[in-house]
């Protein structure tokens, strides 16, 4: 099968278009749907991936170096067009693209129950795992998730499934709040958020929202920092009581799957395992909305700079 297919490129920072992309090799796959995962994209669309990251931060089927000109992006579904898995459904670590070609040990086959549309959050429920594992929250925990954005309110959902624990989502931004409950989570204000918690996430990628982490923090507990600053910097408050309370900062980062689990996870174990949570219809309230891929130049900056963006949905056109 012949193929040529049409990716989004980031050519220059806020400058994207859409032109033609390697296909790759392997088993052909048209693209259903991509999501935009706005915290990482939006560093990768201004130009500020730092040069010491730049070879940690390439996705799996990137083209193209940073900063510039790169096709970028880590969340495809789509139909698989040939041979024996012809008409599957599979996930793919795939950036924004029409068509493309990956082996098969690439393609994850969508679950039973897991409709292709909602399967755009498989890349963002895997880091939310990652970053739970990270936090060793367990059964009974008060917990607080600092940064109710897409990966943040994916975390406290899987949080508020550990029996007993009481989770709250904090963020600025009060629309967050029905998001949150619609996952069986509280929603607080920084200014009310809850103190002496078990465990804290940080995910807002803000000096004030770790200050917040920080303070909801209690006696010997661990504050995850599972935001990306790219080439920024952050300020963190250690003074006060930080030391007194004797708080630990933890990075995580979805690269790696935590040591504790590596002799028995890999990458597939665990993308597999993210794709089984999102069977769960209520997740359809993290898609803040849907663009054709004919439209995505146009609009990928103004999706990416809207605050109220959680998981962008691109569609493309059938095969």
């Amino acid at each position: 099968m012949n193929m040529h297919a049409t990716a989004l490129w980031c050519d220059a920072p806020g400058v994207v278009s859409a032109r033609a992309g390697a296909v790759g090799d392997g088993i052909a796959v048209g693209t259903l749907y991509t999501g935009i995962s706005r915290g990482t994209e939006r560093l990768v669309f201004q130009g500020r991936v730092p040069d010491s990251e730049a070879g940690r931060m390439r996705a799996p089927a990137q083209e193209g170096d940073f900063p510039f000109p790169v096709k970028y992006g880590y969340a495809a579904v789509g139909r698989v067009l040939e041979g024996p898995r012809e008409g599957q459904e599979v996930f793919a670590l795939y950036p924004h693209q029409t068509q493309f070609r990956l082996p098969a040990e690439a393609l994850t086959p969508l679950p039973d129950g897991l409709p292709a549309d909602r399967a755009v959050l498989g890349a963002n429920m895997e880091t939310a795992l990652n970053i739970l594992w990270d936090s060793g929250a367990g059964a009974g925990d008060q917990i607080a998730v600092v940064g109710a954005g897409l990966v943040g309110t994916l975390t406290g959902y899987l949080a508020a499934r550990l029996p007993g624990a009481e989770v709250t989502l904090v963020d600025v931004n009060a629309d967050r709040a029905m998001p949150a409950r619609t996952l069986d989570c509280e929603f607080a204000s920084p200014e009310a958020a809850p103190r002496d918690c078990d465990v804290v996430i940080h995910t807002s990628a803000t000096a004030e929202g770790l200050a917040s982490a920080i303070d909801c923090a209690g006696v010997e507990a661990a504050v995850v920092e599972a935001s990306w600053y790219g080439s920024g910097t952050v300020a963190a408050p250690l003074g006060g009581a930080f030391h007194s309370r004797r708080l630990r900062i933890i990075g995580s980062q979805v690269g790696q799957v935590p040591p504790h689990r590596r002799a028995r996870w890999d990458y597939a174990r665990r993308l597999g395992m993210a794709l089984n949570l999102l069977r769960d219809p209520r997740l359809d309230i993290l898609i803040s909305g849907e663009t054709a891929f004919a439209d995505l130049p146009e609009r990928y900056g103004a999706i990416l700079g809207d605050p109220a963006t959680l998981c962008h949905r691109v569609r493309y056109d059938p095969i």
